[in-house]
């Protein structure tokens, strides 16, 4: 037996029985999924196709096929692909004459890839192969190369860019790019012989995540307690073909909370349109939930658990630094609960506050209480005298709502204007996405405006009644109270607590208490009807009139519940 004749690489019409001892891989491709199960075929119809090919190629070559390596539902945008990579290591281990292909492009879809993957394949001593172009190591081959290389390439960006086109074209008309999210399904219908993609509420999804939204709109529950209720109520992930459905974890539901999607809104590339699409939840509930979300505890809106009612309300008088709870036993085993500085703990404020039995620290803030409550009379006439002033403040009010309206209208008339500036192309999307932001904030700040004077007055006035009566009998209301309630007065009432070394207790007041019991507002009231002291050190800045604005919040006077 004579030994094989080495083979002509520049001459693929060689004689077969020169290339018999010839060896080829086959390397084939499919960019979808789709595709490479089109017909309830396994491999579809294209990937069958290229084969019979590439084996026809190498009958022709008389080169053996020894292996093949196939990617189905692969893009060529990029050469991290399985098979690809598993191509070329084979290649390096084992002597291969010939790669073939059906096309270029199945290998590559720009020029860094294509150059790449040749200097690899040529540096494995193989020679690429291409059954549909003329190919190979001649000056006209190597030119031919790139050429179909390049077209590959336009294919792979203009097709793309097409996608983008019809992407925008299908936001702007109010569709929905892409998988809907949570609570809405993507349904394809037929009608007159046409295929028609659209959304719908997913009947079992989409009350929870309405339920989800008006929840937490209410601002009683953290994101992890109603993850965990509305879990429990059975909601899961949209299955997939090939993904079975699952529990939502929390940065997945922050994003659902999150999608303007669900008030009506399709976002694309950054931009905002107009759904075609049935809303879960009204814009009002959408923007309670994300002023929530802003004000949500940015280490994750943790679920806390308080030992004790203090806990949280109490800081030290000397740095500032908040007090936590120590339990300190002595020799006989008997154990002493204190408040301690976490400053002085942790060694970072350089604090030297000695601890204070927590016995001693809920006896000074009772004492607190009676400081602060209002005489009777005070009370009475700062009633009297704040009704007046919240009479005069109608008139404004109602003039202010009125200029608001009218701001909010000529926002929407602009946001119009401005979308069909965009439609006609006189507007490129970055300029539109600025412009955007821009109103959406300025109706943000309206509607905020419009939300505290559409208040009614007559709301107020019981408020402001519940307010002075609380404040005339609080040191009554906090010593009856439970320790659950104890700590809902605590945070209602003061921002912070502060512990002295002797402790003594000082503080900072909240709204709207910091108002009421402020040296300006007892200044209304002749001297003798003055309680003695104040706790807001700030109070004595405050001259020149009632600052009735103070008292009258987007929330009211009624201080807010605090989520336990």
């Amino acid at each position: 037996m004579t030994d094989p004749v080495p083979i002509d690489r520049g001459d693929l019409d060689q004689d077969a029985a020169t290339a018999r001892f010839a060896r080829a891989v086959l390397y084939l491709r499919v960019s979808t999924k789709e595709q490479a199960e089109r017909g309830g075929n396994a491999e579809g119809f294209s990937i069958p196709a290229q084969r019979d090919a590439c084996l026809r190629k190498a009958t022709s070559l008389g080169a053996e096929v020894v292996e093949e390596f196939v990617d189905a539902g692969e893009s060529a945008k990029t050469a991290h692909r399985p098979e690809l990579q598993r191509m070329l290591a084979y290649l390096k281990e084992h002597p291969t004459t010939f790669v073939i292909c059906h096309k270029i492009d199945r290998l590559a879809r720009n020029r860094v890839d294509d150059v790449e993957i040749n200097v690899a394949i040529r540096s494995s001593g193989a020679t690429l192969v291409s059954c549909t172009e003329n190919i190979d190591e001649t000056p006209s081959g190597a030119l031919m190369h790139g050429i179909m290389s390049s077209i590959a390439e336009f294919y792979s960006k203009n097709l793309a860019n097409e996608v983008i086109k019809g992407s925008v074209q299908k936001a702007k008309s109010g569709g929905t790019v892409g998988k809907a999210p949570t609570g809405y399904l993507n349904v394809r219908k037929w009608e007159n012989g046409r295929e028609i993609r659209t959304v719908e509420i997913d009947p079992e999804r989409g009350p929870l995540m309405q339920w989800v939204f008006e929840q937490y709109a209410t601002g009683e529950w953290s994101l992890r307690t109603l993850l965990d209720e509305v879990t429990r109520r059975g909601l899961v992930t949209t299955p997939g073909p090939r993904t079975p459905s699952k529990p939502l974890v929390l940065s997945h539901f922050l994003r659902l909370l999150r999608h303007p999607y669900y008030k009506g809104v399709v976002r694309y590339r950054g931009v905002e349109y107009p759904g075609s699409h049935e809303p879960l939840i009204s814009e009002a509930t959408w923007e309670r939930v994300q002023q929530n979300l802003s004000n949500a505890n940015t280490a994750g809106d943790k679920h806390k658990k308080y030992s004790h009612y203090l806990k949280g309300s109490v800081f030290c008088g000397t740095c500032g630094e908040r007090l936590i709870i120590t339990m300190a036993k002595n020799r006989h085993g008997v154990v002493y609960p204190y408040f301690i500085c976490v400053g002085r703990q942790k060694k970072r404020s350089g604090c030297r506050q000695k601890a204070a039995l927590i016995d001693i620290v809920e006896l000074r803030v009772e004492e607190h209480y009676a400081k602060i409550q209002l005489a009777e009379e005070h009370a009475n006439r700062l009633r009297s005298v704040l009704l007046e002033q919240m009479s005069s403040q109608r008139a404004a009010a109602e003039h202010e709502r009125d200029l608001q309206q009218k701001r909010l209208h000529r926002l929407s008339s602009e946001r119009a204007k401005l979308m069909e500036a965009f439609y006609n192309e006189a507007v490129p999307p970055d300029l539109l996405k600025a412009e955007q932001s821009r109103i959406t904030s300025e109706m943000e700040h309206a509607k905020r405006r419009l939300s505290v004077l559409s208040a009614e007055f007559d709301v107020i006035e019981t408020n402001l009644n519940v307010a002075i009566e609380f404040a005339k009998n609080c040191e009554r209301a906090y010593l009856a109270a439970a320790p659950r309630v104890r700590r809902q007065l605590n945070q209602s009432i003061f921002k912070k607590l502060y512990i002295h070394e002797d402790h003594e207790v000082t503080a900072t007041l909240a709204e709207p208490f910091r108002t009421l019991l402020s040296d300006e507002v007892r200044q209304l009231v002749p001297a003798d009807d003055r309680t003695s002291e104040t706790t807001n050190p700030q109070a004595n800045e405050m001259v020149g009139g009632l600052r009735v604005n103070y008292l009258v919040g987007a929330e009211g006077l009624e201080p807010p519940t605090p989520a336990l």
